[in-house]
């Protein structure tokens, strides 16, 4: 469970430090650094959640989420 927390953590604390992207350069298809980044964050930050998400059910013993069910 600590390395799905971590895994969660990595977005937010990428994102939070802005100096890092606070840049024009490079551009990607005339669209500066700022832009581009934080977009491929959004997909960055998909694969993160989804990967926290199937260590959590490893974790629980679980193959799927079963919806309705008690635990």
């Amino acid at each position: 469970m600590a390395l799905a927390a971590v895994l969660l953590m990595i977005p937010i604390i990428a994102l939070m430090w802005v100096p890092s992207y606070a840049k024009d350069a490079p551009e990607l298809w005339g669209f500066p650094f700022f832009f581009w980044y934080q977009f491929l964050w959004v997909f960055i930050c998909s694969a993160l959640t989804w990967a926290a998400y199937k260590l959590t059910l490893s974790a629980r013993g679980l193959t799927t989420h079963k919806v309705g069910e008690d635990r």
